[in-house]
C-alpha cells in the first residue's frame, strides 16, 4: 500500500540529491554585522552562538540547511542558497532573527517542516535573504484534552504525544507525519478526520506568534484579526509561528481502514462516478480518499482508481453502509482491517503492518530526505459526468504520469462558516490534487514533467471551479501567480490570492496591512498590503 505523503504518490523512494553549494560567495561583512545583531539582542556572546547562527562557512550550514528540503528540485547545486541559517533553539533567537534581518533589510524565510511543494520557506529570488530554520523548537505538551504544540514539530510527533498520554483523543490534521505543524495548522490543515471534525485550525483556541517588532504576542494581546489570519491565511505573510494550542478531539476504541482498487476494465468509471456521490454526503465518521493513476498492466496502459479509506467505528458498520449506498465499490469483510487510531495514523503512513508497528516510528523525522515532485490542485463544485471522467482518464493516459488524488468534503466541513477562518473552499464537494513524481535529476527532465503536470491541468478546467479557479494554499503552486513586491505587488497578489482565499482575501490584506505596513514578511506568495500603503 502506498498512500500519499508529500512527495510519496503510490510509490515510496528517496532521493538524496547532489551536495548544496554557494551559489554566489559568502559575504563576510554581512555575517559579523547580523552576529554582533543577533549577540546584542540575545544578550548571548558571539562564541556561543556558533550552532545557532551558520554562515555559509560552517561546517553545519549544509547538513541543517539540507536536513528539512523535501522537494529534491530545491536541493541541487544551482539552488538559490541563504547567506546564514538560523537554528533557532529558543524564542529569543527567533525575536532577534526577525529585528536583525529587519535591521539589516534581508529578506527572512520561516521553515518548520519543509513540505511547502515549491521549497518557498527556504529559497528565494532575493540576493541576499536568511532561512530559520524551527526544527528545533518542537515542544509538545499534552493536558487533559488540549496541547501546545512547538512550530517545529512534526504531526508524527504531535500524534504520538497525544498517543502517550491519552488512547480516547487524536488530532484532525495530515496524514504525512513528517509534515510541520506550523506550516500545516497556519495554511488550514486538514486530513483523514475532515469529514468528521473539519480542519485542523478548528481546534486551535491561541497561539505563539513572533511580530514585526519582535514582541511574543498570545491571541489576547494579538487581537482576534490577526488570530483569525493565522489560521489559514498562512502564518509566514504576518510573522513567525511559535506554537499553536489546540483543542484534541475525541476517537473511538476502534476505526477500520480499508483499501479497494478497480481499474477501467473493471469498472473503475462507475465507481468514481458514484463516489462523486457518495464520499462527500455519507456518514461523516466515513472518510474515502480516490486515488487515480496511469498503470500499465498486460504491457497496455490503463488507469487504476483506489478507494483508500478511515471509518471512525467498526468494520461491520461501514461494510453495511458502502453495501447499501456504494455498491459499485464492491467493498467486502476481508478489506477491511480493524485497529485503533494510532494504529490507523501508521497504515495511512505507508505501514501496511500497521498494528505490528511501534508508534515510536511516527517520531522518525527522515532528515536530508527528498523526491522529485510537483503539486497543483482544483475544487469540484458539481459531479463530473461519467463521459467527462473517461476523457479525464483518457487524458492522463495520453500526459503520462499525473496522478489525482480527491479528497471528499461535507460533513463538518459544510456546517462552518466559509468566513469562520481564511479557509474559503468548505462548501466544495471535493478537492483534487494533481500529483506527478520523478527520478530523473536535471533541468531537462524537470521542464518535461512540468510540462506535463500544466498540460493535464488545462484539460481539467472544464470539470473545476472558475472565476476565480480556486485552489490550496497549503498545495503551493507558483504557476497560479507571483509576487515581486514592486508597485503591482497588490495586483500581482490579487491573482493568486483570490484562488487561495477567495472573499476572504480581502480581510488578510487589512489585517497585514494593519500589523507588517512595511511588508518586511514577504515571499512569493505572500498576502501584500494595501495600494499606496508603504
Amino acid at each position: 500500500m502506498k498512500l500519499v505523503c508529500f512527495f510519496s504518490f503510490f510509490f515510496f523512494f528517496f532521493i538524496i540529491s547532489t551536495s548544496l553549494a554557494a551559489v554566489s560567495p559568502p559575504n563576510p561583512t554581512l555575517y559579523q554585522n547580523f552576529l554582533q545583531c543577533f549577540s546584542n539582542q540575545t544578550k548571548s556572546p558571539p562564541n556561543s552562538l556558533s550552532d545557532v547562527v551558520l554562515p555559509q562557512t560552517a561546517p553545519a550550514f549544509t547538513p541543517t540547511l539540507r536536513a528539512y528540503i523535501r522537494n529534491a528540485r530545491f536541493n541541487t547545486t544551482i539552488t538559490p542558497k541563504p547567506s546564514i541559517v538560523i537554528a533557532a533553539r529558543s524564542e529569543s533567537h527567533v525575536q532577534a532573527a526577525v529585528l536583525c534581518t529587519k535591521s539589516l533589510n534581508i529578506q527572512l524565510k520561516t521553515r518548520s517542516g519543509g513540505h511547502d511543494y515549491e521549497g518557498v520557506s527556504y529559497t528565494s529570488n532575493a540576493p541576499t535573504f536568511v532561512v530559520l530554520d524551527m526544527s528545533n523548537l518542537r515542544n509538545i505538551t499534552v493536558q487533559g484534552e488540549t496541547a501546545w504544540i512547538g512550530a517545529g514539530a512534526t504531526l508524527g510527533e504531535v500524534y504520538y504525544r497525544i498517543w502517550e498520554k491519552t488512547k480516547l483523543h487524536g488530532f484532525p490534521a495530515g496524514v504525512c507525519p513528517t509534515v510541520g505543524a506550523g506550516g500545516h495548522i497556519s495554511g488550514g490543515g486538514y486530513g483523514n478526520m475532515i469529514r468528521k471534525y473539519g480542519l485542523s485550525v478548528d481546534y486551535v483556541t491561541d497561539a505563539k506568534i513572533v511580530d514585526v517588532n519582535g514582541r511574543v504576542l498570545d491571541r489576547q494581546s494579538m487581537g482576534e484579526d490577526l488570530f483569525w489570519a493565522i489560521r489559514g491565511g498562512g502564518g509566514a505573510s504576518f510573522g513567525v509561528i511559535l506554537a499553536y494550542k489546540i483543542t484534541l478531539v475525541p476517537v473511538p476504541p476502534t476505526v477500520t481502514v480499508f483499501r479497494v482498487e478497480k481499474n477501467l476494465d473493471e469498472n473503475a468509471v462507475d465507481m468514481v462516478y458514484k463516489w462523486q456521490f457518495v464520499a462527500p454526503k455519507t456518514d461523516p465518521s466515513l472518510f474515502m480518499r480516490m486515488l487515480i493513476q496511469p498503470v500499465t498492466r498486460n504491457k497496455a496502459q490503463t488507469v487504476r482508481a483506489s478507494v483508500v479509506a478511515l471509518f471512525l467505528g467498526k468494520s461491520s458498520d461501514v461494510l453495511s453502509l458502502l453495501t447499501r449506498d456504494f455498491p459499485e465499490l464492491g467493498l467486502k469483510q476481508e478489506n477491511c482491517t480493524e485497529m485503533t487510531w494510532i494504529q490507523s495514523v501508521l497504515w495511512w503512513a505507508n505501514n501496511d503492518n500497521a498494528t505490528l508497528v511501534k508508534p515510536e516510528v511516527l517520531l522518525d523525522r527522515n532528515p536530508d530526505s527528498a523526491t522529485y515532485g510537483k503539486r497543483k490542485s482544483d475544487y469540484v463544485e458539481k459531479e463530473i459526468t461519467k463521459e467527462g471522467l473517461d476523457y479525464l482518464f483518457k487524458k492522463l493516459i495520453e500526459v503520462g504520469k499525473t496522478g489525482l488524488v480527491f479528497n471528499p468534503y461535507g460533513g463538518k466541513m459544510s456546517e462552518v462558516a466559509t468566513t469562520a477562518t481564511p479557509f474559503p473552499h468548505r462548501k466544495k464537494l471535493y478537492k483534487v490534487q494533481h500529483s506527478i513524481n520523478w527520478k530523473d535529476p536535471g533541468t531537462a527532465a524537470e521542464s518535461s514533467f512540468l510540462q506535463q503536470t500544466r498540460s493535464f491541468y488545462s484539460y481539467m478546467a472544464p470539470f473545476v471551479t472558475k472565476n476565480p479557479r480556486h485552489t490550496y494554499l497549503n498545495y503551493r503552486d507558483l504557476d497560479i501567480g507571483v509576487n515581486t513586491h514592486g508597485v503591482n505587488s497588490y495586483r500581482e497578489a490579487e491573482v493568486y490570492g483570490r484562488k487561495y482565499f477567495g472573499e476572504n482575501f480581502d480581510r488578510l490584506v487589512k489585517v497585514k496591512t494593519a500589523v507588517d505596513p512595511q511588508n518586511f514578511f514577504r515571499d512569493e506568495q505572500s498576502v501584500p498590503t494595501l495600494p499606496g500603503k508603504p
